[in-house]
């Protein structure tokens, strides 16, 4: 008998008895899923028993399916959860925007820990649902803007603790490229006319609660983040990995005003060319004054202008493709940071060596899927809870409501709702489910 049974503790080679293991059901086994179930399972301490996905034909689904050649497959999540249910501990949620909700809210209703990618939902109602839901059930929560899990995301927190980034008036956020809708060439206006769709595919199922329309390859398997109707395009994409920082720990809250600057070549199909809008967040206390956060995304290069004040010599900083700066009230100087698990710089460099040793923070014990792993396991928290990720995945979703109106908006964080704007508040909760989906909907 291997020694990893024998003595019910690791071995060297990192098998790991079954008692000190979690067992995965997976929703979505290709396209991202490809890295995150590995990712989860990483540390030996998980292990899939169930892999679910629509195209168990999908593009890298072949990867996982080789990997773990005893786990049972499946097309329907809810047909996993009803057969295997009492086999499962934690599922991850890797699928299209317009899924995650609905096998989350399924899988935590049976008291399964959930790893959800980001942006965690479709609409802003789902993600308060799911914030109600984690409270309810009690279980551990996950969404997958891993570098809110990292030396990154330290170094963030200490230079708010320190006092170093403070008095944050204004942030801007960028994206630039990399989307097909972002393409001038690609554009459409109306939604793509039915094609052959694949044998191995499921439709029905790939729709959910959302509209079924015929099948285009322009949806499957990854074109959808584009369209209104399937995904959030690029500010729910990248919003959750470049904002995430500043909203969490600036406690940005929601705003008071959503301001549509600019939506170039808008239509209610797909994502706008370029998007660029404001919102305006309130006070929120000391060292925390009323802000402003501006987004904007690019077909072209679409970072901000640095002051020449904060240069080194006759050379603006490199800002990149993605990220925030950071403006404080007294001017003394910008915070950048890029995106994901990236370390923000202060600019001018003069000001920067001032806090040279503050910025050199350790990385966390775990990375952000094996922290999701072990805290099912009682071991420490996660770091992007959904107590954390709905309320960001709610501003996205503001952000995304402003998008589709190619409107201004104003919002009351009390009540969570739009003044005056009938449209708007239609859309926080999103068009009625599907018939037969209708009960993943009901009120926690």
């Amino acid at each position: 008998m291997p020694s990893y049974l024998a003595l019910g503790k690791p071995d060297g080679e990192g098998n790991v008895p079954p008692s000190q293991r979690i067992n995965l059901g997976c929703v979505g086994v290709g396209g991202r899923a490809a890295s995150v179930i590995p990712g989860l399972c990483a540390d030996g301490f998980a292990q899939p028993v169930a892999l679910c996905d629509v195209d168990l034909n999908a593009r890298n689904i072949e990867k996982n399916l080789e990997r773990y050649p005893g786990a049972k497959q499946f097309a329907d999540f809810r047909i996993m959860l009803d057969k295997m249910g009492e086999d499962i501990d934690a599922v991850s949620v890797v699928t299209p925007d317009h899924t995650h909700y609905v096998a989350a809210i399924a899988a935590m209703q049976l008291g399964k820990h959930v790893y959800v990618e980001k942006p965690l939902t479709h609409t802003y109602r789902e993600a308060d649902l799911l914030m109600q839901a984690e409270k309810k059930y009690n279980v551990v929560t996950q969404m997958g803007n891993q570098g809110h899990t990292s030396s990154g995301s330290e170094q963030f927190k200490r230079l708010v603790n320190k006092g170093i980034i403070k008095d944050i008036v204004k942030i801007e956020a960028w994206k630039s490229g990399g989307l097909w809708f972002m393409d001038p060439s690609k554009r459409i206006n109306q939604y793509p006319t039915g094609e052959a769709k694949p044998t191995s595919l499921n439709w029905d199922l790939w729709c959910g609660p959302k509209e079924m329309k015929p099948f285009s390859p322009k949806y499957h398997p990854f074109s959808w983040r584009g369209f209104h109707l399937y995904g959030a395009g690029m500010l729910g994409d990248w919003g959750a990995h470049i904002i995430d920082f500043a909203h969490d720990f600036l406690k940005l809250g929601l705003p008071t005003t959503i301001e549509a600057i600019e939506m170039a070549d808008h239509n209610q199909i797909i994502f706008p060319l370029i998007s660029k809008l404001a919102m305006r967040f309130p006070e929120r206390g000391d060292g925390l004054p009323a802000c402003e956060m501006i987004w904007e995304d690019s077909n072209e290069k679409c970072a901000p202008e640095v002051s020449q004040k904060f240069w080194d010599g006759e050379k603006s900083p490199d800002l990149r493709g993605a990220g925030t700066l950071l403006h404080r009230k007294d001017g003394a100087f910008v915070v950048q940071r890029g995106s994901h698990a990236s370390v923000s710089r202060i600019y001018p460099r003069d000001e920067m060596m001032k806090y040279k040793d503050d910025l050199k923070v350790p990385g966390p014990k775990f990375n952000h899927q094996t922290s999701f792993t072990q805290a099912c396991l009682d071991n420490g928290t996660t770091n992007s809870p959904f107590s954390v990720a709905a309320p960001l995945t709610k501003v996205l979703q503001l952000g995304v409501i402003c998008q589709y109106l190619n409107e201004s908006l104003e919002f009351d964080p009390e009540t969570e709702t739009f003044k005056g704007n009938a449209a708007a508040n239609d859309l926080l909760a999103g068009p009625t489910p599907r018939s037969g989906w209708e009960g993943f909907y009901e009120s926690i």
